[in-house]
């Protein structure tokens, strides 16, 4: 469908013989042509019972989302598109937030790991390279069917990680890519098999755990390029306010020192005001 010789289509049969194995968190890839919303055709199998390790990636999403409503779009073939499907039944509903800093988290040592990319990640779920935003995560909980052997909620996480995406295609100025950024590779099936392992790998510490964010929170901090900065955060019902991001509270919420006063903020849009060195 798509003929770009410069961005080879993800090769389904492959993936599942690398990640789909006994013991393995992911139990089943589907790689789509094209779809709306990754998270949309995960969510709907959620809400029908699927058992939590489908992952389902697209060669091209029509209309998919991001955090606040926004939109992600990106030319066919050039980025990592995909959605997973996790049930953490066994956390407690309150500690479930932290998921959407795990997965930056993981998304960043996948980007340091293979592509050799100094990635760090901005609060609450965006992944960056200095302050160029290469990847962004979208958690959605959906709740599953009453009874049978899989029920309750699930957790539904988008992730979309521009891979190849040229200067001319950015669809803002502080957008890049793996490519931009001189990557050490830019095959997709590389990045995205990396990408599932480091997420199963904190997902299962996590969870055994119990959800303490003590699991995460040493790891966020090293890599954070928000905590130590000064932000303007954009609140939910549009207003503002300006200080220091100076650490996470236990429910992953950002806290923000200002003149009047400590603020603890569990959503906004953050803008980094002073800009420090990349964590090497």
């Amino acid at each position: 469908m798509f003929n770009d010789l410069d961005r080879p289509p993800l090769d389904e049969k492959f993936l599942r013989g690398r990640l789909v194995r006994p013991g393995s968190l992911w139990t089943q890839i589907d790689v789509l042509a094209e779809t709306p919303s990754t998270n949309a055709v995960v969510a709907a199998a959620a809400t029908a019972g699927q058992p939590e390790g489908l992952v389902v990636t697209a060669e091209y999403q029509s209309s998919g989302r991001g955090r606040l409503g926004r939109t992600w779009t990106t030319p066919a073939q050039s980025a990592v598109l995909m959605s997973v499907l996790l049930r953490p039944t066994a956390v407690e509903a309150s500690r479930w937030p932290w998921l959407g800093l795990l997965v930056p988290l993981a998304v960043a040592a996948a980007v340091r790991e293979v592509a050799e990319i100094p990635a760090q990640v901005k609060w609450p779920n965006d992944v960056l390279v200095e302050n160029r935003k290469l990847a962004g995560i979208l958690l959605e909980r959906v709740e599953g069917p009453a009874g049978g052997p899989v029920g309750g909620p699930a957790a539904v996480i988008g992730i979309g990680l521009n891979v190849t995406l040229r200067e001319s295609e950015k669809p803002h100025e502080a957008a890049t890519s793996l490519a931009l950024e001189q990557a050490a590779t830019t095959d997709r099936a590389t990045v995205l098999a990396a990408v599932l392992r480091q997420l199963a790998n904190r997902y299962r510490s996590w969870v055994e755990a119990n959800g303490d964010p003590g699991v995460i929170l040493p790891e966020y901090r090293e890599l954070s390029a928000t905590l130590g900065q000064q932000v303007r955060v954009e609140l939910p019902d549009g207003t503002f306010l300006t200080g220091t991001a100076r650490d996470l509270a236990d429910d992953g919420r950002l806290i923000v020192d200002t003149r009047d006063g400590v603020h603890q903020l569990a959503a906004g849009d953050v803008t980094h005001l002073r800009t420090t060195p990349p964590a090497t």
